[in-house]
């Protein structure tokens, strides 16, 4: 485990790459509607009931993580949230992913979910959020 000299951010690799600026989650959350903070903060919830993840905001999204980072939130629509879970494998027998998309010149595979209600987070998501998570680690 290495941790930033400068952010105090813990990482799996030794000098990992990655931008010291400090980010503010609110800056994600201000101007979203209620519906769009709540479906986020149910979704952190959801994953800290399986694992004691961290929330990173990044320049552009928000990274979910352990040691290492297993899902991203790369939008905060009106009224919906999309997640993407990099897998080095394909699962394409699921009703959850809305897109499978391979990362060129890699074996990541970036599963896109878009989240509308609570009730999105069944049991056939929480598996993958689960498999995520044990990549994470």
């Amino acid at each position: 485990m290495w941790i930033c000299p400068i952010c105090s951010r813990e990482f799996t690799n030794t000098n990992q790459v990655h931008s010291c600026r400090e980010r503010n989650l609110g800056d994600f959350l201000n101007g979203k509607s209620a519906q769009t903070v709540e479906l986020f903060d149910y979704l952190v919830e959801e994953f800290l009931a399986m694992a004691p993840i961290k929330v990173y905001p990044t320049k552009s999204m928000i990274a979910l993580g352990l040691h290492t980072n297993f899902a991203y939130v790369t939008q905060l629509g009106k009224n919906f949230i999309d997640v993407v879970f990099p897998f080095n494998e394909i699962h394409a027998d699921n009703l959850c992913f809305s897109k499978i998309k391979t990362v060129p010149g890699t074996n990541q595979h970036n599963h896109y979910f878009r989240m509308y209600f609570k009730e999105d987070i069944n049991e056939e998501l929480r598996k993958y959020i689960l498999l995520a998570i044990a990549n994470g680690r």
